[in-house]
């Protein structure tokens, strides 16, 4: 089904405009270190403030930041892998070589995993440097959180580069949009029962509020719920089978009207 040097040879390419453009390896580390630094320093603020009245806050907050950048580095993987092809005009040359769809969607996949790598060791490392906060207590669910983020992440990615083959460039922003417009359902920072009736019913259907509320518990007693663990596995794999049947119905569509024409050479 897949082909491991055309996903080698995609991957390739695709690390290889991050080490030959200093900028683009300037913003894999910016945005996610000013965002701990400017929450972190905000929570030992407000603990401050409250006398130590709420120690398990800042903790809350700085997990969330790290494990949320997992979703969002994911995302982005596989939708700025796709942009820079239509960037490059090299969109219809990926697409006119013998080159599986899948074995795309892995490369950028393979893209998502290694940005989520390289800014989650800096990451961890500033928490623990800055805050004196240690990722690895959450043991064996680190990993579960990841996995399942990770795996929500690609789902919008696939999502986001169908709405863009649809749409065209007037859907480029949705390559940076979409994470945050499920972001307010997910129960990053504040726990689901904070939430309103109608929206604890959208944040169910999500995986993200399960991670993080899973994450929270696990902080405050060592515990791992599987329950919660199994409920966003199993949303994940819906979702990312609906966002692959999506992205193969649009690609059909976008072949038989000539949208890869559009998009890419506009």
């Amino acid at each position: 089904m897949f082909k491991p040097s055309v996903i080698r040879a995609l991957l390739t390419r695709y690390v290889l405009l991050y080490a030959k453009n200093p900028m683009r390896t300037f913003e894999l580390f910016f945005w996610p270190l000013v965002q701990l630094l400017v929450w972190g320093f905000l929570t030992m603020y407000l603990q401050k403030q409250g006398g130590g009245a709420f120690p398990q806050y800042i903790t809350f907050l700085i997990a969330s930041i790290i494990l949320w950048d997992a979703l969002f580095r994911a995302q982005q993987g596989v939708s700025i892998s796709f942009l820079e092809d239509v960037w490059t005009r090299n969109l219809l040359n990926i697409f006119a070589a013998p080159v599986r769809m899948t074995d795309y969607i892995a490369a950028t996949f393979g893209v998502g995993l290694l940005r989520v790598g390289i800014t989650a060791v800096m990451l961890i490392v500033v928490a623990a440097t800055a805050y004196s906060f240690n990722l690895f207590q959450l043991h064996f669910g680190l990993i579960a959180y990841y996995a399942n983020l990770m795996i929500f992440g690609w789902a919008l990615g696939i999502v986001s580069i169908a709405l863009i083959l649809r749409w065209g460039h007037g859907a480029e922003s949705l390559a940076w949009a979409l994470p945050f417009m499920v972001q307010p359902f997910s129960c990053v920072f504040y726990p689901m029962s904070e939430l309103p009736g109608w929206m604890q019913g959208v944040a169910m259907a999500l995986p993200p509020s399960h991670v993080f509320e899973g994450m929270r518990a696990s902080i405050l007693d060592g515990s791992f719920d599987f329950r919660q663990f199994g409920i966003a596995l199993g949303l994940n794999g819906v979702y990312l089978t609906l966002a692959g049947l999506l992205f193969s119905k649009v690609l059909r569509t976008a072949r038989d009207k000539g949208l890869l024409v559009k998009t890419s050479s506009s």
